[in-house]
């Protein structure tokens, strides 16, 4: 089965108490449900007993009728593999709040009764692990940030996961020790603990520097000194090490387009949210098939 399960609408998903002597196996399902009418948009049932849970895809002689008796039964996760959670805070319509849910859960199949009361599943949950890489600060990071909320409203992308990669200036600074830096941008507000630091954008005198940048900034400082100067280059599109497998960054040399390659995206530095919405569907065509949205 391919993972990541999830109904396309939640309207389709029934949920059903079962009288008392109905089993959540998959013979006295079949036997209780095959033949009951069920409403033309349900596809799906959580049958429920107790605290036990069974989910079932049905099949209904119509999906034009109003109701229709239903022809076939399949059951999708017992009640050996599911978990019925009610988390109000959830919007169930989200493949990745779901999936969410699910990992914490720990089980296979995972009904979800969120936010509006409302129920959907998911089965085999493995959310797309995606690595966004940046500079810290500004804090919060602005990438990671962007992607978390495109991620938090969306109901056509896979479930994600997010994971942070941060290169701390400070940090980065300790490690290429200099008495005066010269950082991009006073708005970030970076600051190296001991040394003294001037920011590009002031535009100020010429001083015997270390330029914490990227190639922006030393294309930058050479238009307005003429000379080149000692860089420690903290662009995340270049980071030393290996590049993690699903991979969204930024680049200063984009400025209204995003750039792809196999596994990773970057976006502008000063990137829009649909830049970010635009990467994060180009990483989950990459990969596809990752859900199977129902």
């Amino acid at each position: 089965m391919t993972p990541n399960l999830v109904p396309g609408r939640y309207r389709g998903v029934s949920v059903a108490a079962l009288p008392a002597g109905v089993g959540l196996d998959e013979g006295s399902l079949r036997a209780y449900f095959q033949g009951r009418d069920a409403y033309r948009r349900t596809r799906f049932v959580v049958a429920r007993s107790g605290s036990g849970t069974a989910l079932l895809h049905v099949t209904k002689a119509s999906d034009v009728e109003l109701f229709s008796p239903i022809v076939d039964v399949t059951l999708l996760a017992g009640s050996d593999e599911c978990a019925y959670v009610h988390a109000p805070e959830v919007d169930t319509a989200i493949p990745s709040a779901l999936a969410a849910v699910a990992v914490g859960a720990g089980r296979r199949a995972v009904v979800v009764q969120g936010l509006y009361e409302h129920v959907n599943f998911i089965v085999d949950a493995r959310p797309l692990r995606i690595v966004v890489r940046e500079v810290v600060p500004p804090e919060p990071a602005k990438l990671f940030d962007q992607a978390r909320r495109i991620v938090a409203i969306t109901e056509d992308l896979p479930p994600i996961e997010l994971v942070s990669e941060l290169t701390d200036l400070g940090a980065l600074a300790a490690d290429h020790p200099a008495g005066h830096y010269l950082l991009p941008c006073r708005g970030s507000g970076g600051e190296v603990a001991g040394a003294t630091v001037s920011y590009l954008d002031e535009h100020p005198p010429f001083a015997d520097w270390t330029l914490l940048g990227c190639t922006r900034s030393q294309q930058i400082h050479e238009w307005f000194y003429g000379a080149e100067v000692p860089v420690v280059d903290f662009c995340p599109k270049r980071a030393p090490g290996p590049r993690p497998e699903v991979l969204l960054t930024k680049c200063c040399l984009q400025e209204e387009h995003t750039e792809a390659g196999p596994g990773w995206v970057t976006v502008p530095w000063g990137s829009s949210l649909e830049h970010v919405r635009e990467a994060l569907r180009t990483l989950a065509a990459q990969q596809e098939p990752v859900w199977a949205p129902a």
